[in-house]
Parts: C-alpha cells; sequence; structure tokens
C-alpha cells in the first residue's frame, strides 16, 4: 500500500513538472514574438530660444528670417503677411521668413531618418512652401483653400517630379492628399507626418522605399503607408540615402511658423 501511494505521488509530481515546464515555454514564446519597446522618441522644439540654433548658417543675401510677435494677412496685400511686435512684452515666438515673404531655405545642422514633425504654419494668399525631409521628399506647402480636384501640387500634397531645363516644369502630377484640408489663408494650420527613410544593405543597395507612413493636415488624414520609389522635384535623380537634413522652404512665398517639432525615430 505504502509502495502504491509513493508511485501516485511520483506520478502527481512528474505531471506538475511536465505542465509547469510547458507553461514556462509557452511564456517565453510569448514573449519572444511580443514587439519589444525598442524605439526611443524623443521630441525637439527646432524654435527653443526663438533663435536658429538647430539649421544651418546661410551666406545667402536674402532678406533672414525673424522672429515677431504677431503675424495676420495684410489688408493692403492679401499675397503677403502683416507682422508686428511689442518691444514691451518680447514675445517673438513666430518665425517669418523676411518683410516680403523670401528668404533661404532652412537646414537643420542634424541629419534624421525615420522622424516626425509637427509644423503649425501659417500662409497668405497663393502663397507657396514646403518641408522635405532629407532636403529631397517634399510634402508641399500651398493656399489650396476650396480646391476641388487637387494634385501633389496642392497643400499637403507629395510634390511632383520636375526638370530645370528648357524651364521649370513637372513631368507627373504627384501624389494628392488624400482629401483636401487646406484651410484658407490667414489661419494657422497643423501639418504632422511620420518618415521612413529608404533602407540599405551592407552593399548600399536599397532594400526599402521611403515612406510617409501617415501625415495629417488639419486633423485630417492625407496620406498613409505612401512608399515613394524616388525623391521629388528636380532631385528626383539624385542618390538617395539612409539620413539626411530637414528642409523648410523659405524662398517660394510668405510663411509663418509658429510650431516646429521633431521626433528622431531612433532604435537603439
Amino acid at each position: 500500500m505504502l509502495r502504491h501511494r509513493l508511485f501516485v505521488l511520483q506520478q502527481k509530481f512528474l505531471i506538475t513538472l511536465i505542465l509547469m515546464l510547458g507553461a514556462a515555454s509557452i511564456i517565453e514564446a510569448q514573449t519572444k514574438d511580443k514587439p519589444q519597446a525598442d524605439t526611443k522618441l524623443e521630441s525637439i522644439d527646432l524654435l527653443a530660444g526663438n533663435d536658429l540654433k538647430a539649421f544651418r548658417s546661410s551666406k545667402s543675401k536674402m532678406e533672414p528670417w525673424a522672429f515677431v510677435d504677431q503675424v495676420g494677412i495684410d489688408p493692403k496685400q492679401p499675397g503677403r503677411l502683416s507682422r508686428s511686435n511689442d518691444e514691451k512684452q518680447n514675445n517673438k515666438k513666430i518665425l517669418v521668413n523676411g518683410s516680403k515673404g523670401r528668404s533661404h531655405d532652412l537646414y537643420t545642422t542634424k541629419s534624421y531618418g525615420d522622424l516626425k514633425i509637427e509644423l503649425e504654419f501659417m500662409i497668405p494668399k497663393k502663397s507657396n512652401s514646403g518641408i522635405k525631409f532629407q532636403g529631397l521628399y517634399e510634402i508641399q506647402i500651398y493656399d489650396s483653400y476650396g480646391k476641388q480636384k487637387v494634385t501633389g501640387d496642392d497643400c499637403g500634397g507629395i510634390y511632383p517630379r520636375a526638370e530645370f531645363k528648357p524651364r521649370y516644369h513637372h513631368i507627373d502630377e504627384g501624389i494628392p492628399p488624400k482629401v483636401n484640408a487646406c484651410k484658407q489663408p490667414g489661419e494657422w494650420q497643423l501639418l504632422v507626418a511620420e518618415w521612413r527613410a529608404p533602407k540599405f544593405n551592407e552593399q548600399k543597395q536599397k532594400i526599402a522605399n521611403g515612406c510617409i507612413v501617415k501625415a495629417t493636415l488639419n486633423g485630417q488624414v492625407i496620406h498613409e503607408n505612401q512608399e515613394l520609389t524616388n525623391p521629388t522635384g528636380h532631385n528626383y535623380k539624385v542618390k538617395e540615402s539612409p539620413t539626411g537634413p530637414l528642409m523648410l522652404q523659405g524662398d517660394h512665398g510668405p510663411i509663418a511658423i509658429r510650431r516646429f517639432i521633431i521626433t528622431p525615430i531612433v532604435k537603439p
């Protein structure tokens, strides 16, 4: 009888041990399959300190960018922005590209690959600017308010490929935004976009295209999982790379910026 009891206890022990080992294996497998929180996110305010230290210096003879207190549509010239300063308050937090809306392009001092941006901007009537990931892949900023049919040349569009000769012209229509979310001139607008840079193997061969993972303009989705097979505009033949500076266009028309946040997506 005693021997029988010992045998039963041993069997129960072995069964329990097997069940415990099986459960441990399942947990380990689930842990391996579960995505790890290996993405480091740290936002950078490119306008912090109300200066342009985050951008390359320029030797351009064009009127420089400046920080002001307030901006709005110039009532006498709707294609320009008026600006004002209150020297007593010293609250210059809005960046503008000169009094005439023409200044040099801004390039960040650092280069980035995968990146998220938040850009709050204002433009007057028929003004034109753009944001270029790695200095090559452009999301257009343009006064497209009320336009029924939009192309890549409109606000939120992925800019068309282009050539300079015999004179500057587009060779396709680019990629239009899913919706025309552009507000009327003189209103603040918010562009939020996540960029996934092109990827290369050890032989420097491209193995994945660049991609607008998601972009919204004023809260409306304008692009999602949109791959770009090549750079935009006249840069479409430029050799691609895994990183590059972020560029804000400043020489095509008046623009005001009151928020410019970037979040590099870096995997350690």
